[in-house]
């Protein structure tokens, strides 16, 4: 029972820490790279779908990234979904290749940035806290059922709390990486 819901603790946490890491993939530090848009929303043809299923990515220098549509009536859809975004980019079409200039970041851009990180760090800790309470109200229930004892259940809490941690520091170093790449000029 208390393997169960250690499982299922760790499988929560650590969509967590993958929600993050995409998270961290897509904040611009002021090189090109594709995952800045390729799971950027494009509403084509009454759907919504990842930019990287309607056009192909590539970074061909280190300050521009290319979007080629696969379908070229999915262009106006594709820079629209763009404008709208928050990466503060304007894309320039040519009609066939749509182009993503990344212009270098100010020290005033990059300080506000670290600010979103933080937050965003916050918000994947908090994920954690939740998946670490879900997986205590179950020890509390299965102990409150008699389906583990009160020794299991301490057991049981300070693995949990062992895990968070572990999972806690993992984000916390992701972040910092994060922010020194970000601070690097």
């Amino acid at each position: 029972m208390i393997d169960e819901i250690l499982l299922d603790a760790e499988s929560r946490m650590e969509k967590a820490s993958e929600a993050y890491r995409n998270v961290l993939a897509a904040v611009r530090t002021g090189r090109a790279n594709i995952s800045l848009v390729e799971q950027l929303q494009v509403e084509h043809y009454g759907q919504k779908m990842p930019l990287n299923q309607l056009a192909t990515l590539g970074a061909p220098e280190a300050q521009l990234i290319t979007i080629q549509p696969w379908d070229q009536s999915a262009t106006d859809s594709i820079m629209k979904a763009i404008q709208t975004s928050d990466i503060g980019i304007t894309p320039q079409s040519d009609g066939k290749i749509i182009r993503l200039p990344i212009p270098q970041l100010t020290e005033e851009r990059r300080q506000e940035m670290v600010k979103q990180l933080h937050g965003k760090t916050e918000e994947a800790r908090i994920s954690v806290r939740n998946a670490r309470r879900h997986a205590m109200d179950e020890l509390k229930k299965a102990l409150k059922e008699h389906d583990i004892s009160e020794d299991d259940e301490h057991r049981g809490a300070a693995e949990i709390e062992q895990l968070t941690q572990g999972r806690i520091e993992q984000l916390e170093k992701f972040g910092k990486e994060k922010e020194a790449e970000l601070l690097r000029v």
